[in-house]
């Protein structure tokens, strides 16, 4: 027993700093993991498409990396709402510019809606920002073009398609273009050819991060004959 009350007083009191002291401790770690962001485990891709968007470039590589159970495929345009393809067909995007979520897969279609994306620079400085956190940066057809014209090939190889090759080459004459391949790869960057070689370059991504087995796999379920050689060009020119 204390039988000094200026004891039990001075007791008291450092009891309740030390339960205060705790209850602030508590409180700090449950906000600071409440805080945390809930990082999906899933690889998110994210197809970035404009108006006049060429829908092979789009749905092909789509049909290939939504059928990877660990790959998300998410589209997303400069404002929500529906977005009229080349070829008239219509989608609609998850996520604007503004709530877009950082990507680790970007890809850029081509389609005749280039040449006004060209001189968007919205659409081109959303580019340039999600490339500097995506792990593989990529494009179909004159979606190059895309990336040249926001500087994200300079110093590359690079490819885009044939029939309109000189639209990338003028958007970055300093990119190394290659007119024969099928798609080409240079660090996180890769670049397909014109329309059906995203399918292809789409594959190939599946078997740079899972294996060459496991992209043949799913071509077959998919019933899809993958051209596995990035360096053979049907379309090539001379």
């Amino acid at each position: 027993m204390l039988s000094d009350p200026m004891k039990r007083r001075t007791l008291l009191g450092r009891v309740v700093a030390a339960f205060a002291a705790s209850l602030t401790t508590s409180a700090s770690t449950a906000r600071a993991e409440t805080s945390k962001p809930q990082k999906d485990s899933k690889t998110l891709v994210g197809i970035v498409i404009y108006p006049g968007f060429e829908v092979l470039d789009v749905f092909g590589p789509v049909e290939m990396w939504a059928n990877v159970p660990d790959f998300k495929v998410v589209l997303v345009a400069q404002k929500l709402g529906a977005v009229k393809s080349a070829q008239g067909v219509s989608v609609v995007a998850d996520f604007d510019f503004e709530t877009s979520p950082s990507l680790d897969v970007m890809m850029v279609p081509g389609g005749i809606g280039t040449y006004s994306e060209l001189g968007n620079s919205i659409f081109l400085d959303y580019l340039r920002k999600q490339d500097q956190t995506t792990g593989f940066t990529t494009s179909v057809c004159t979606g190059s073009a895309l990336l040249a014209k926001a500087g994200l090939l300079k110093g590359r190889r690079a490819t885009s398609n044939k029939k309109f090759f000189s639209l990338a080459v003028k958007q970055d004459p300093s990119v190394t273009w290659i007119k024969h391949a099928r798609w080409v790869e240079d660090g996180k960057l890769i670049t397909s050819s014109g329309v059906s070689a995203g399918t292809d370059m789409a594959l190939g991504l599946v078997a740079k991060i899972h294996g060459k087995d496991r992209a043949r796999a799913l071509a077959d379920v998919l019933e899809y004959k993958w051209s596995d050689d990035p360096n053979l060009d049907p379309f090539a020119i001379q």
